[in-house]
């Protein structure tokens, strides 16, 4: 066997791993493979072993072995338990200096307990985000790699070599230290989750709102990726609205359960805007809106229970039909916007909490290709960053602004006859709501404020004089006010 000739390993060969592996070797690496049952490397090999330069290992000794220093290898593996067993054999068998890559959906916070724990030990830990499914990992990826300085400067040239390219630029950036990596990928699947939800709520709308069929429906989402809504989930979404099921006849869609799953990167994502105290509401509310779907038995405990509401399709004149459709167009494009937006805040208020200095104008070039949530005004997103119109919130750089002036009306009247006639529309209301509240002067926050210091004595800020204040609420005919 030969040593110390792969520039690049990859452990872990599932369908991930195997197509990031051929796609190394598509792009001039010489690539070492190790997978813990020997089968699927032999399998690659058997199947695909022409296609590049590959090392193939039994043992992670060999494996490592078969690294040109440093020793760079990239791990695909599960989440969690097994991802720490495969650093841990890899660290034993590495020397200082070497780097392990986790390419896989890493919470941010165990990528921040490994790299604290891997340095120690003299080597680099890089947790990288990969976007894009199996069809990126093998044509080319959106990449988030955080780690050090030192790791990027081997790591880099190697992921730009696979990246998907946008516009001429790999999809791919050096993104900060430790964690930061993980964290962007975490708000990217959030902001996957909103995106996806605005879809599918532009659709309820449009099959149970306006009786339209799926195929319709198609022409219309087809149609609206001519425009600034152009987009990977729009085109795909045409795409399943067109399937018909070869069993039955029948539009697809009509027969897969209406049960969205979801492996955690959502829930994190919204978790984590909690502790940051930052606000995500499309994204929560895509979250909640998937478990809703997964409450099989109160849903249908519901329909026993006959639960009242309006009866009837949305009433939209025959005439009105295509404006309506626009007004839909307009709440999706507004709505995204806010989800953006806040995912964009969260990574902010992150890189504050952290320490972590994240460009986000470079973050939106590298989403825009590659990964799930690539999007025609990805370019306007990161323009505005890159300008600091977007500095305080991206909301208020003028494309944005301009553009929810626009839709604004039609975003209104979509939500408003969504709650006269029974159609849920979670994300498109709260991504208004929390607009209204970004553009208010005040809030009703004083009150609860004034309710706190009531029963907790949490005391209030005053606008006419710094300091904190309490008032004795209950023990006088009149409050007594201390400040």
């Amino acid at each position: 066997m030969a040593e110390g000739t792969a520039n690049i390993g990859v452990v872990g060969l599932a369908a991930m791993g195997s197509n990031l592996a051929r796609n190394l070797a598509h792009h001039g690496n010489t690539v070492a493979l190790y997978n813990r049952h020997y089968e699927r490397t032999e399998k690659l090999m058997a199947e695909h072993g022409d296609e590049g330069s590959f090392v193939p290992s039994r043992t992670v000794e060999e494996f490592v072995a078969s690294l040109a220093r440093p020793r760079t290898a990239i791990i695909l593996v599960k989440a969690g338990a097994p991802t720490d067993a495969v650093i841990g054999e890899l660290a034993d068998a590495m020397e200082p200096g070497d780097i392990i890559v986790d390419g896989g959906n890493s919470y941010f916070k165990d990528t921040i307990r490994r790299e604290k724990e891997i340095r120690a030990r003299g080597l680099h830990y890089v947790g990288c985000g990969v976007s894009g499914g199996e069809e990126g990992a093998l044509n080319g990826p959106s990449l988030m790699p955080g780690g050090t300085d030192e790791s990027w400067r081997t790591l880099g040239p190697i992921l730009k070599s696979i990246a998907a390219v946008a516009e001429g630029e790999p999809c791919v950036t050096h993104i900060g230290k430790d964690g930061a990596g993980h964290f962007v990928k975490m708000v990217h699947n959030g902001i996957e989750y909103a995106d996806m939800q605005l879809i599918a709520e532009s659709y309820d709308l449009m099959r149970r709102g306006l009786g339209m069929e799926p195929g319709e429906i198609a022409d219309v989402f087809a149609q609206w990726n001519t425009t600034e809504l152009n987009s990977y989930l729009i085109e795909i979404t045409a795409e399943v609205l067109r399937q018909k099921d070869e069993k039955t006849g029948k539009p697809l869609v009509d027969v897969i359960v209406d049960h969205a799953g979801m492996k955690g990167t959502g829930t994190w994502t919204v978790q984590t805007a909690l502790s940051l105290a930052t606000p995500v509401t499309g994204i929560a509310e895509a979250v909640f809106a998937r478990g809703l779907s997964s409450q099989t038995a109160q849903r249908e405990g519901a329909a026993k229970q006959d639960l009242k509401g309006p009866e009837g399709a949305l009433h939209v004149a025959a005439g009105d039909r295509d404006a309506f459709l626009e007004d839909i167009r307009q709440a999706l494009y507004a709505s995204k916007i806010v989800a953006y937006a806040q995912g964009f805040d969260e990574i902010n208020a992150g890189a504050r909490e952290y320490g972590w200095d994240i460009d986000q104008a470079a973050v939106a070039r590298i989403w825009r290709g590659g990964c799930i949530i690539r999007a025609q005004f990805l370019n306007v997103v990161s323009d505005a960053f890159e300008s600091g119109e977007a500095d305080v919130s991206m909301l208020f750089a003028p494309y944005f602004k301009e553009a929810i002036a626009r839709a604004q009306d039609s975003w209104r009247r979509v939500v408003s006859l969504a709650a006269t006639y029974g159609v849920p529309v979670p994300a498109f209301s709260s991504s208004l709501a929390y607009y209204d509240g970004l553009r208010s002067p005040r809030l009703p926050a004083a009150l609860i404020q004034g309710q706190r210091d009531f029963f907790g004595a949490h005391t209030y800020g005053r606008i006419d004089a710094p300091g904190a204040f309490h008032t004795l609420w209950a023990e006088s005919g009149r409050p007594e006010i201390k400040a």
